[in-house]
């Protein structure tokens, strides 16, 4: 999923390109193809937070941080 949103992205930045290249940077056809290019980066990052938790423990961790099997230790 996350490589099909950044073809998307490369080909939004490349129309962004070409609409600014033809219109000029201070249209508003350059502007709103910029906006299109920020929202998909927006919706890749949104999705790289929102990953399932790995495992079982990751998950517990998660929703018990305080908990002895979850206590991380620096060396």
């Amino acid at each position: 999923m996350s490589s099909n949103i950044e073809e998307q992205i490369q080909q939004e930045r490349e129309n962004a390109r070409a609409v600014c290249n033809t219109d000029g940077s201070n249209a508003a056809e350059c502007a709103a193809a910029w906006d299109a290019v920020e929202e998909l980066q927006a919706e890749a990052s949104h999705q790289r937070q929102s990953k399932p938790k790995a495992n079982s423990l990751e998950q517990y961790c998660s929703d018990n941080p305080d908990a002895v099997e979850c206590r991380i230790y620096d060396d």
